[in-house]
């Protein structure tokens, strides 16, 4: 993979039932969930009686072809992008998992991470079990498979009291679709409506692309089953004091969506007006660094006063690998994806707006390659605080050493990447756009308030997964 600075959301899941196309709408989900995950994709759909799957590594409209789609029939359907955080990136690892075991066909995908899966995974192996792949979600069917229940979301139930972590999913079996919230609700989940048909996905941009009305969010804690008899709601697992995460603000989730019941990208741009009120410096344009930081420099840009400019343009035609040539060009990596634009930068004092240094060498290319457009001066500015740790709740990030901010000084950082300034937003005014209210929220990758104890097995395999991605 190339060397990129992004954080990686683990994965987008969608479920659909009660619709006669329902694998196409969770074609459609899947692709307005793009943004989840890159790796592989899957569909699994049901018409009442079997299970039919196909699961393919790349991205959704390559997975799914048209006549893959038709294969996909049934009035109930789930699907699934995947970003590994746990598990290799292979094709046995892609979602959603199916399995046939004593009671039926069962299907499930999962949006974030078990802290405590490898001693979960250990116990059932040490009684016999048998995994077919590397995620921590295979050990989610094992516990159903092992229950004596007598309903499908007892079982599911019984099983998530055993696992702890972050946790959105959606099960399908032959006759139900199941979608689950964990009880500290880290990752979004959302429930909407069309045409009779009930659908869940990670965003409501996913239930904006098929004309879905957006009902509410799941609830943290909270089981959905939906079948003939309708939708039912249950609470099995009584809410553990909110950890919605807080990165899904400042990155992860599509600006145009409603997550933890707020607009993205409204949140951005108040994020970039805190930013610009903490950090004023004297300048002639305000820059975002596409996409992510562009609504953040927009309110910056507002608050400021300072014209907003598109300094840098993003090729969003590129894939993930790239054949440099024998003559090294500079900055290559970056510059494949991200242009300069002179006419723009010559000659200004310009404020550089991105949500997020991880290592820092993407944003030193980057400060570099506005110099060499011309710009007289180069401060950067992060709508978020300073990242200091990693997330274990279906994040992929680096581990603490990697991170330039958990060992460095902002000055020191400032050199680093070039730039004649540098300022984060502060943690008390990454609230500020919530009115100042603090609760309810994850915040453990800037303050290393952990809200879940991880174990420390895990956390070692769990952080080389990010694998050195350092190219925005």
């Amino acid at each position: 993979m190339p060397r990129d600075g992004a954080f990686r959301e683990k994965c987008g899941v969608v479920g659909v039932y009660g619709h006669p196309e329902a694998a196409n709408l969770a074609y459609l989900g899947l692709c307005a969930l793009q943004h989840r995950g890159q790796e592989a994709a899957g569909i699994v759909s049901s018409d009442g009686h079997v299970l039919v799957s196909h699961r393919g590594l790349g991205l959704v409209a390559d997975v799914f072809p048209e006549e893959i789609v038709r294969r996909l029939r049934g009035h109930a359907a789930i699907g699934h992008n995947r970003y590994s955080t746990t598990g290799a990136s292979h094709l046995k690892n892609a979602q959603p998992l199916v399995v046939e075991y004593g009671r039926g066909g069962l299907a499930v995908a999962h949006n974030g991470n078990l802290v405590n899966a490898e001693s979960v995974r250990e116990e059932l192996e040490g009684r016999g079990s048998i995994f077919q792949s590397t995620v921590d979600t295979e050990v989610i069917i094992h516990l159903i498979a092992a229950s004596e229940a007598d309903t499908l979301e007892d079982r599911v139930a019984a099983a998530l009291r055993q696992v702890r972590g972050a946790y959105s999913l959606v099960f399908l079996a032959t006759d139900k679709l199941i979608a689950a919230r964990d009880p500290r609700g880290f990752r979004p989940l959302v429930l909407g409506r069309v045409k009779g048909a009930w659908v869940v996905a990670s965003e409501t941009c996913a239930l904006d692309l098929v004309d879905a009305t957006y009902e509410r969010e799941i609830e943290p804690g909270e089981l959905v089953v939906v079948s003939e008899d309708g939708l039912q709601s249950y609470r099995p697992l009584p809410p553990a004091g909110g950890a919605a995460c807080i990165f899904e603000y400042i990155y992860f989730a599509r600006p145009d969506s409603l997550v933890f019941g707020r607009n993205v990208y409204q949140a951005r741009k108040l994020l970039g007006r805190q930013l610009a009120r903490e950090a004023p410096v004297p300048a002639d344009i305000v820059v975002p660094v596409p996409d992510s930081g562009v609504p953040a420099a927009i309110g910056y840009a507002e608050e400021a006063g300072i014209p907003f400019e598109m300094g840098l343009i993003r090729n969003h035609y590129v894939g993930r690998t790239f054949i440099e040539p024998r003559d090294a060009i500079r900055h290559f990596g970056v510059k494949v994806k991200l242009n300069a634009q002179r006419g723009v930068l010559a000659g200004k004092r310009v404020v550089v707006v991105d949500d997020s240094i991880v290592r820092g060498t993407t944003s030193r290319k980057i400060v570099k390659m506005i110099r060499a457009a011309g710009a007289h001066t180069v401060h950067m500015r992060i709508s978020s605080p300073a990242t200091t740790g990693p997330c274990y709740y279906g994040i992929d990030t680096p581990t603490r050493a990697e991170l330039i901010a958990s060992s460095h000084s902002i000055e020191e950082i400032a050199r680093y990447i070039t730039a004649d300034s540098l300022a984060y937003l502060s943690e008390e005014g990454m609230y500020a756009f919530l009115g100042g209210r603090r609760p309810g929220f994850c915040d453990a990758c800037f303050t290393g308030r952990y809200p879940i104890p991880f174990e420390e097995t895990h956390a070692h395999r769990q952080l080389v997964l990010f694998d050195a991605l350092e190219e925005r």
